[in-house]
């Protein structure tokens, strides 16, 4: 007799059996490459944001929330703008306590013949700027010209294209690296070419928030503390000496997300320990009730002469051919559900979601199969531990 295709024999001449230990392999599997794959891109996400948003206050009109939730725009890429004068900027440079200033510009494009796509257009200041260029010279590593953009990385159109603004044709210079937020879907340019499609869309009468000489108008100012300032203190001071406008503390934007993030990540992990313990605890059963089932035929193999050790041997290579195919079929099924709809589950828990590299996910997706080959063995071990003790005679005499 060969045992080592006894295993094959066994899980084969049982079909149903076999394919109900599959599926508690399998979903076990699922479970722990699928939540792991969703913590670590909700964790990148936060991450990649803070890293984009590297300034201490951010400041905007205090009539921007009724418009759109600066959070909004962030996050779910919900184009809109508002505008104050620039000299709200001067006022904030004079604030103790600040060290630099930049201010942004907005403009929405809209579903209309005038525009190819309805996006978030953000316009900064070269000069002055310290947070979108950083991000730009990791994509493109040249000054932005007159009507040169740049997308973020959710956006439909690639390098080299044309896109149209208010009849005004642009030129895409670059693609930005994915943040998993709203920013991938915004478009970037210099204050320069922005304030040329304000004036094109107020022309066109479809832009009813500005007035006004569209070079004294910007939409937000990004500030950087000074080092040993108290952020909330300036905030405050900001709040109280310039009229009209709003600073938010970026840390507290950012800890409502990570409050959010540390809410569902902890749900995830709790579901995930509760289904691992009660698919467990179902293998263990499943094998036990396995061994039972066949005594008999491990009895006649014993007589036979088949060793103890290899009795074992052979409910483990089972046990392991089992773990293997469930655990990868688990894993795959991860990969098809978290990916393709990665977009689908930002959107759903409205946090940043930035998948993971290849190199992460093949580690997430070994350390998942190295559980499952761990799992399966060691739920069998009881069983294995009482197949030892099986002493053939008496099995064999059973029932006589």
């Amino acid at each position: 007799m060969d045992l080592n295709r006894l295993p094959w024999r066994n899980l084969s001449r049982r079909p149903l059996r076999t394919a109900a230990l599959l599926v508690l392999t399998f979903f076990l599997s699922f479970v722990i490459f699928a939540g792991s794959m969703t913590v670590v891109s909700l964790q990148n996400g936060l991450e990649t944001l803070e890293n984009r948003l590297g300034a201490d206050i951010i400041v905007v009109p205090n009539t921007a929330k009724r418009k759109v939730d600066p959070k909004t725009m962030i996050l779910d890429g919900t184009p809109g703008y508002f505008y104050m004068e620039r000299e709200k900027m001067v006022l904030i440079s004079h604030i103790e306590g600040v060290e630099k200033v930049s201010p942004q510009i907005f403009l929405a494009s809209l579903s209309a013949s005038c525009c190819s796509v309805p996006v978030q257009i953000i316009g900064f200041e070269p000069e002055t700027d310290f947070i979108i260029q950083p991000w730009i010279r990791e994509s493109y590593g040249r000054e932005l010209a007159h009507g040169d953009v740049v997308v973020g990385s959710a956006v439909n159109a690639d390098v080299g294209d044309t896109i149209r603004f208010y009849n005004k044709d642009c030129r895409i210079v670059a693609k930005l690296a994915a943040t998993g937020t709203g920013l991938d879907t915004a478009v970037y340019t210099k204050a320069e070419t922005i304030r040329t499609l304000i004036e094109a869309s107020s022309k066109m009468g479809l832009n009813p928030l500005f007035e006004g000489d569209v070079e004294n108008v910007i939409s937000s100012v990004y500030i950087k503390v000074k080092d040993g300032y108290d952020i909330k203190k300036v905030t405050e001071n900001i709040n109280l000496r310039v009229r009209r406008v709003k600073a938010i503390q970026m840390k507290d934007m950012l800890s409502e997300i990570a409050g959010s993030l540390s809410g569902i990540s902890k749900t995830i992990t709790l579901l995930f320990a509760a289904v691992w313990v009660m698919v467990f605890i179902v293998l263990v059963v499943s094998f036990s009730v396995l061994v039972g089932e066949r005594k008999k035929e491990f009895a006649l193999l014993r007589v036979m002469g088949t060793s103890r050790r290899k009795l074992a041997g052979i409910l483990l290579k089972e046990t392991l051919i089992l773990s293997v195919s469930g655990g990868a079929a688990g894993v795959l099924m991860g990969l098809l559900v978290v990916i393709p709809f990665s977009g689908l589950i930002e959107t759903g828990l409205k946090l940043p979601f930035l998948l993971p590299g290849i190199r992460e996910t093949g580690w997430l997706a070994f350390a998942a199969m190295a559980v499952i080959c761990l799992a399966g063995p060691a739920a069998s071990a009881y069983a294995v531990l009482r197949l030892s003790r099986v002493d053939p005679a008496t099995i064999l005499r059973e029932g006589e």
